[in-house]
C-alpha cells in the first residue's frame, strides 16, 4: 500500500506524489499572533506535526515552513488594545504560541517566516499581478481582479457562493459572496506608524498576498502539500490559489490538506463566540498537554472533535493507562513485523490516527507478541506522546521542607524524628526513598 491522502482540491483521496521523488515541500498556514491560540487552534498544529512525522515514518524528506502573521488587521488593533507596539504584542503572543507546541510536543517547523520580513517578496508579486492585468489600483489600495481569475474558488467549489461585483478590504469577510480583495492597503491614519514605503505605494499588505509570497519565497511556484484548518478554505486558501498562479502561470499546490474544526456544544469553537478554551486553562484543570494530544489523535483530523470534559478525561485515562503498560514493557531488542504493518497501513490511508491506535493496543493486550518496546517506541515517532518519558513529579513546598528536616534530624542522629517526619510525608502522598545518590521523593501511585 502507499501513501494516500483526502485532497480538498479534488475532494477525493489520491495516492501520493511528490515533485521531487522521495522529497516533501510542506507549507502550514501558522498563527496571526494577536492574542492566545485556544485549544481548537492548537488542533490544527497537532495535525501538522501528525502529519509531518508520518511521512518522516514512510522515509520521505520533509520541508516544513510555517508563517507568523504579525502585521493585518487584528494585530494593528491587537497594539492599540493592549498600548504596546506592533512588534511587542506580535512578540509576546509568538512565545506564548511556540510555548504551548512544546507543551504538545509539537515539532518546530523546519522554518517559520515572518509576514514582517517578507514584505519586498509581496511587493514584487502584487507588481506581477498588475503587469499581468490581473490586480488594479484604487483610492484605498490595489485589489486582485477575481473575474479575471481563471477557476476562481475551484478549491471552495464556489458555484454554491454567489459572487459580488464589488471590493471587500478587510482581510477576513463574508464567507457567502467572493468579491475583488485587497493586495495591499494604502495607509490611513488609523494605521497609524505600521506602514512600508514601496514602490507601489505607502501602505502595508493584506493579509492573503502573505503566504503566496513566503512559501513562494522558498519553495518557488509550486509545492506538494499546503495544510491549515478547514475554515480557511474560503476566503484565504482560495485567494492563494488565484493570486499565485495568475502570477507564475503554474499549479500552486498539487494537494490541500485541512484539520477539522473542535466542537463544542454550541458549535464550533471561536473567539467570536466568546466559547474558547486555552491550554493553560486544561493545565489548571489538572490535565496535561499531551492528555489533549492523545484526544486529538483518537478522532480523525478531517472529522470534527467533540470537545467535552468527559471526552477529556476519557483520552487522559486512557493515556495514563498506556503510560503504565509502557513503564512495565521489557526490552527484547526485537521489533514487531507484524504490528508494524498494519500501523503503518493505518497511516498510509490518510493518516488514520483512531486505527493506528487501536493497532497499538490489540499488540499490548497480544500476551503472545514479542517485540512490544521496541515497536511502541517506533510507533510513538509518529504519535508523539513521549511514551516512556517518565512524568515530572511536582513536589509540594511542604513535602520538600520535611524532607529537609528529617535529612537534618538523620545527620544528628535524632532516629526517631527522622521516623515521625518520613510518616508525615507519607501521609502527604509521597514516600522516601534512601539510594546511594541520596534521598528520592517519589510519590504514592
Amino acid at each position: 500500500m502507499t501513501l494516500k491522502l483526502y485532497n480538498t482540491l479534488t475532494r477525493k483521496k489520491e495516492t501520493f506524489k511528490p515533485i521531487k521523488k522521495g522529497e516533501v515541500k510542506l507549507y502550514s498556514c501558522g498563527p496571526t499572533v494577536y492574542n492566545y491560540a485556544h485549544i481548537g487552534n492548537l488542533r490544527t498544529y497537532i495535525f501538522n506535526d501528525l502529519l509531518v512525522r508520518s511521512l518522516k515514518f514512510l522515509g520521505y524528506k520533509t520541508t516544513q515552513v510555517m508563517n507568523l502573521t504579525d502585521v493585518d488587521d487584528k494585530t494593528i488593533k491587537g497594539s492599540k488594545k493592549e498600548g504596546i507596539t506592533l512588534k511587542e504584542l506580535t512578540e509576546k503572543y509568538a512565545k506564548i504560541f511556540f510555548d504551548d507546541l512544546r507543551e504538545l510536543n509539537v515539532t518546530k517547523p523546519d522554518l517559520v517566516i515572518k509576514a514582517t520580513h517578507s514584505i519586498k517578496e509581496m511587493v514584487k508579486l502584487i507588481q506581477d499581478l498588475i503587469k499581468k492585468g490581473y490586480a488594479y489600483k484604487t483610492e484605498d489600495g490595489i485589489y486582485f481582479s477575481i473575474s479575471k481569475s481563471k477557476d476562481y474558488g475551484k478549491l471552495a467549489q464556489l458555484d454554491r457562493i454567489k459572487s459580488k461585483k464589488a471590493r471587500v478590504k478587510n482581510d477576513e469577510y463574508d464567507k457567502e459572496n467572493a468579491q475583488d480583495f485587497a493586495l495591499w492597503k494604502f495607509w490611513t491614519p488609523e494605521d497609524e506608524n505600521v506602514f512600508w514605503e514601496t514602490e507601489i505605494g505607502k501602505g502595508r499588505p493584506g493579509w492573503h498576498i502573505e503566504c503566496s509570497a513566503m512559501s513562494m519565497k522558498e519553495f518557488g511556484p509550486s509545492l506538494d502539500i499546503h495544510t491549515g484548518a478547514i475554515d480557511l478554505i474560503f476566503p484565504h486558501h482560495t485567494n492563494e490559489i488565484a493570486q499565485s498562479e495568475a502570477a507564475t502561470g503554474k499549479k500552486f499546490v498539487n494537494y490541500w490538506l485541512h484539520g477539522g474544526f473542535l466542537t463544542m456544544s454550541e458549535g464550533k469553537m471561536s473567539k467570536s463566540l466568546g466559547n474558547v478554551i486555552y491550554l493553560r486553562n486544561l493545565i489548571e484543570q489538572g490535565f496535561k498537554p499531551l492528555e489533549y494530544r492523545y484526544l486529538c489523535l483518537s478522532t480523525h483530523y478531517r472529522m470534527p472533535l467533540s470537545f467535552n470534559e468527559e471526552s477529556l478525561v476519557s483520552a487522559k485515562n486512557s493515556y495514563q493507562r498506556l503510560k503504565n503498560l509502557a513503564s512495565e514493557l521489557k526490552d527484547d531488542k526485537k521489533k514487531n513485523e507484524k504490528y508494524l504493518e498494519e500501523f503503518t497501513k493505518a497511516l498510509e490511508d490518510d493518516l488514520n490516527t483512531p486505527n493506528a491506535l487501536s493497532v497499538l493496543w490489540v499488540m499490548l493486550r497480544d500476551e503472545k507478541a514479542e517485540g512490544k518496546y521496541q515497536t511502541l517506541k517506533e510507533m510513538d515517532r509518529v504519535l508523539g506522546l513521549d511514551i516512556f518519558k517518565k512524568d515530572k513529579i511536582e513536589i509540594p513546598k511542604k513535602v520538600e521542607e520535611l524532607a529537609q528536616q528529617r535529612e537534618t534530624a538523620r545527620k544528628n542522629k535524632e532516629w526517631k524524628k527522622a521516623d515521625e517526619l518520613r510518616e508525615k510525608i507519607k501521609q502527604l502522598g509521597f514516600i522516601l526513598e534512601d539510594t546511594p545518590k541520596g534521598t528520592e521523593i517519589r510519590k504514592i501511585e
